[in-house]
């Protein structure tokens, strides 16, 4: 049974009781409901800014796990942008400069990054600095890998013609110092041996007894194995390429034939006293570009300092020659 109100009418000094209107119901129920949503969306809006949702707490973790691999992968960058620096340091000071080629200009080893915007599809996102940085850094990091990548392969190309050439040219001396007799005539002028005539001698004399080996003194083709010139009986002619050619001249017999490739030390004769000699010996010349020039300035791989003095020594004696 429900309760019954009453209230004290001080005009009439007695007690009524209270009737309830179903309109009044409705209003007072429609303020409590009312006031009951405002405070309920107050509560959840200062919960929304002071408390987070598991999802959000989730997404926050993810967040600053982002931030810490971009934290790493920027650390990587710069340790990798380093050991590049260093090789480009190198690539231009020491490597290019030893083959005698161009150093890359850092406006190249860069190139490419000015102008239209390339990470606009990366704007507008809540992360899109760090997203566009990262981006942007590995662009030029692949960028310069690209360019030092192409220098080293042009540098292995320098190397491998550099180690080609420093082979062919001719840089030992074509009998053993110790399978000599003695160095009897260098280049210059000398006195003839037949004519008594003081005239240029264009190669250098090494006297040995016959059949003593000839040496090929460095890499090359044979171009003439014969005795078909003048005066220089049996010989051979090595093409080094680069220019130089070697004249053997004089031998007791061949080792090679025209067109065979030799190296460096290879066995290709031994000394005679063919063509126009006076005694057994070797007659050695050198060309560059078809001028012959002083063999005395060729023998720095197979001499030590000592024996390349003695040798300078009786090589500048004017005697006479031995052809």
């Amino acid at each position: 049974m429900s309760k019954v109100k009453y209230y004290y009418d001080s005009d009439t000094l007695s007690y009524k009781k209270i009737e309830r209107r179903k309109r009044n119901t409705f209003k007072y129920a429609s303020i409590f409901i009312l006031g009951s949503a405002l405070f309920g969306f107050l509560f959840v809006f200062l919960a929304s800014q002071f408390i987070q949702s598991p999802k959000e707490r989730a997404l926050a973790r993810e967040l600053q796990h982002m931030e810490l691999q971009y934290q790493l992968l920027n650390k990587k960058m710069d340790e990798a942008q380093a050991v590049l620096a260093n090789v480009e340091q190198r690539d231009n000071s020491i490597y290019r400069l030893y083959f005698a080629a161009n150093p890359i200009p850092e406006e190249q080893r860069k190139a490419g990054f000015g102008g239209i915007n390339r990470y606009k599809a990366l704007e507008g996102f809540d992360n899109s600095k760090i997203i566009i940085e990262a981006n942007r850094r590995m662009d030029i990091l692949q960028k310069q890998i690209v360019v030092q990548s192409k220098s080293l392969d042009e540098i292995a190309v320098l190397a491998e013609d550099k180690e080609k050439f420093l082979s062919s040219i001719p840089a030992i001396q074509p009998i053993n110092i110790e399978d000599m007799t003695r160095m009897a005539s260098g280049y210059g002028y000398r006195t003839d041996p037949f004519t008594k005539v003081r005239k240029f001698h264009y190669g250098m004399d090494f006297t040995a007894p016959q059949g003593t080996p000839i040496y090929a003194s460095g890499d090359g083709v044979v171009t003439r194995a014969d005795n078909s010139s003048t005066g220089y009986g049996n010989h051979i002619r090595i093409d080094h390429g680069y220019g130089y050619v070697t004249l053997y001249a004089h031998l007791y017999k061949y080792n090679v034939r025209a067109n065979q490739k030799v190296k460096r030390g290879d066995l290709i004769g031994f000394v005679g006293s063919t063509g126009r000699s006076e005694a057994p010996h070797l007659h050695y010349e050198v060309f560059k570009d078809d001028e012959r020039i002083n063999p005395i300035n060729f023998y720095y791989g197979n001499l030590s300092a000592e024996e390349y003095s003695k040798l300078l020594e009786h090589a500048s004696l004017e005697n006479q020659s031995l052809d």
